[in-house]
């Protein structure tokens, strides 16, 4: 267990937080619009102030905008802990959530700050 929490945005299925919730009550998982998350419509420059204060990786399924963003997120000298692309079809959601899990409860801090990484690890 460590102190990484994951963003879901608008974007992922509501069922991947249950079953993150489920499968490992521990891990904080928080999805746009619900409790202390940016509400639905925010955009996309004030979820990376969002994650990058709270310290949670943002789990998306967004590839048009969010490398953009991330970009000049950086290049303001911010910094982001990390942002999990998932794939644009989901045909494997057991090996996706095993996935997140997986980075929650061996990643290292620091592991996948201003990166994006690609679900599944392993094609």
């Amino acid at each position: 267990m460590n102190g990484l929490c994951f963003l879901l945005d608008e974007h992922v299925p509501v069922f991947i937080q249950a079953q993150l919730e489920r499968m490992e009550p521990e891990l904080s998982v928080y999805a746009i619009g619900d409790g202390i998350a940016p509400p639905k419509g925010t955009p996309d420059p004030d979820i990376l102030i969002w994650i990058e204060a709270h310290g949670c990786m943002l789990v998306t399924n967004n590839r048009s905008t969010i490398p953009v963003h991330l970009r000049a997120h950086l290049d303001q000298g911010r910094h982001v802990p990390g942002i999990i692309q998932l794939p644009r079809r989901m045909r494997n959601v057991g090996a996706i959530l095993d996935d997140l899990l997986l980075i929650w409860g061996a990643g290292r801090p620091g592991e996948f700050q201003d990166q994006i990484v690609y679900l599944p690890l392993h094609p």
